[in-house]
C-alpha cells in the first residue's frame, strides 16, 4: 500500500478512537482526560485547547471522509465551546472548565483564543454555520484589541478574564514566563490565515501579513537554522531549548500562511525559511527515523524523548521540502519516520497514538487524551499528506 493510502487509513483510525472513546455522555462535551492506561477521568477539568482541536480535526477531516458522523462530532464540539467555553460577558475563552461545564481557570490565554479561531473557521468551512464565523471574527477582534503590542509589534501572551495584566503568562510549567513567545505567535498567524480563507477581510489580510513579517524578523534564526522561542516585551531574547517539533511545524506552516493570504513576496521568503528550518530539524533525527523532542543548549545535551506530535509535523515539513526541492531524501525520511511511528507510537491494542517513548523505547506514561493530547497534529499530518502526495 502506498503512503497516501496508509495516511487515509490512519486518519480514519485516529478519528475512530476519538469518536468511540472521548464523548462525555455523563457531563456533556468530551472527557477531560483519558490516561495512558485508558482509564477515563470524567471529573477532570476540560481544556479549551483540547476542545478547539477536536473541533478543528473533525471539521477538517469531514471533506475527506464524507462521513456524516464526523461532522456531527464537529457540531458537538462547536456547541460545547459556544455554550460553555465562550465568555459572553468579556468576549474571551475560558482556559479550562470543571467537568460540569462551570468555569475553572478563567484567564484569557491568547494561544487558546487562537486555536478556537482555527477550529471555528474550519468548522464554518465544513458546515456553513454562520454563528461559528461570527464567533471567530469576534475573537480575532479581541486579540487585536488587547493582545497586540502597538509599540513593539507582536502579541502578549495572556490576560485575566476581564483583559487585565496577569503575572503568570505561561502556557505550561515547562515554558519560560515571558511576554512574547514563538508558540503563541505561530498559532495566532495559523488561526488568522485559516480565518482569511473563509472571511476575505482586508484588515485581517494586512494584520496577518504584518505578523508574518514580525515572525520573520524575530523568531527565525537563519544562522542556527532553528526558531528563537522566548522574548520580553522589547524583543530581548531569553535563550532556551531547541524545539525540533516547532522548527519543522513552522517550516511548512508559515509558508502555508503566506500562501493563504496570497502574498507572493512573503511566500518566497517562507519557502526559503522552510528549507532552512527543515535542514535544522535533521539535527534532531535519530538513526531509527524518530525525531528527538528537544536539545538543551544550556546543558549541551539532547532531551532523549520522542513525543508523538513532532513526528506528525515532520511528515508535513519533509513532504513540503520535497515539493519545494524535488529531493527524494525528504520522502525517504518521511517513510522511515512513519515506520518508527508504526513500531513505537501507534497504540495497536487500544487505538490512537501514545504520548511518546524514552531513549530505551519504554513508554512515556502520559495522557492518551487530555489537555495537550489532542487529535490535531496527527490528523493534520494525515490530511496534509493525502492532499500533497500524488
Amino acid at each position: 500500500m502506498d503512503l497516501k493510502s496508509q495516511m487515509r487509513d490512519e486518519l480514519l483510525s485516529i478519528l475512530d478512537y476519538w469518536t468511540k472513546n472521548t464523548i462525555d455522555n455523563k457531563n456533556g462535551g468530551f472527557i477531560g482526560t483519558i490516561d495512558h492506561n485508558e482509564i477515563k477521568h470524567y471529573n477532570d477539568p476540560k481544556g479549551s485547547v483540547l476542545n478547539a482541536r477536536i473541533l478543528w480535526a473533525f471539521s477538517a477531516s469531514y471533506p475527506i471522509t464524507k462521513n456524516e458522523q464526523h461532522l456531527k462530532i464537529a457540531e458537538r464540539a462547536f456547541d460545547y465551546i459556544a455554550q460553555y467555553f465562550y465568555d459572553r460577558e468579556h468576549g474571551g475563552i475560558f482556559w479550562s472548565l470543571n467537568s460540569d461545564g462551570t468555569p475553572n481557570d478563567t484567564k484569557n490565554q491568547i494561544y487558546a483564543l487562537a486555536f478556537t479561531i482555527y477550529g471555528l473557521s474550519e468548522f464554518y468551512a465544513a458546515s456553513g454555520n454562520t454563528q461559528a464565523l461570527e464567533m471567530a471574527v469576534a475573537l480575532y477582534k479581541k486579540i487585536e484589541e488587547y493582545s497586540f503590542d502597538p509599540v513593539h509589534k507582536g502579541y502578549f501572551e495572556a490576560f485575566t478574564r476581564d483583559w487585565q495584566p496577569i503575572d503568570d503568562l505561561r502556557l505550561s510549567d515547562k515554558d519560560a514566563n515571558e511576554k512574547k513567545t514563538m508558540n503563541t505567535h505561530l498559532h495566532i498567524v495559523e488561526a488568522y490565515a485559516n480565518l482569511y480563507r473563509v472571511w476575505k477581510d482586508e484588515d485581517l489580510k494586512s494584520t496577518t501579513r504584518e505578523l508574518l513579517i514580525t515572525i520573520d524578523k524575530y523568531f527565525i534564526d537563519t544562522d542556527s537554522k532553528h526558531l528563537r522561542l522566548f522574548f520580553n516585551e522589547e524583543w530581548v531574547e531569553k535563550e532556551d531549548v531547541v524545539s525540533y517539533g516547532h522548527d519543522i511545524e513552522a517550516a511548512w506552516l508559515l509558508q502555508w500562511c503566506a500562501e493563504a493570504i496570497d502574498d507572493e513576496n512573503l511566500t518566497a521568503v517562507y519557502k526559503k525559511h522552510a528549507i532552512i528550518l527543515t535542514e535544522g530539524t535533521l539535527e534532531g533525527l535519530d538513526n531509527d527515523g524518530g525525531l528527538w523532542y528537544e536539545f538543551d543548549a544550556h546543558k549541551n545535551q539532547m532531551i532523549k524523548e520522542k513525543h508523538w506530535w513532532p513526528q506528525s509535523e515532520l511528515w508535513i515539513g519533509f513532504v513540503n521540502a520535497w515539493q519545494l526541492t524535488g529531493d527524494k531524501k525528504y520522502i525517504d525520511l518521511t517513510q522511515k519516520n512513519w515506520k518508527f511511528v508504526q513500531q513505537h507510537i501507534l497504540d495497536k491494542e487500544n487505538g490512537e497514538w501514545v504520548w511518546g517513548v524514552n531513549k530505551d523505547y519504554s513508554l512515556i506514561e502520559k495522557d492518551k487524551a487530555g489537555f495537550w493530547k489532542c487529535p490535531y497534529h496527527n490528523s493534520r499530518a494525515c490530511i496534509e499528506l493525502i492532499k500533497r502526495l500524488p
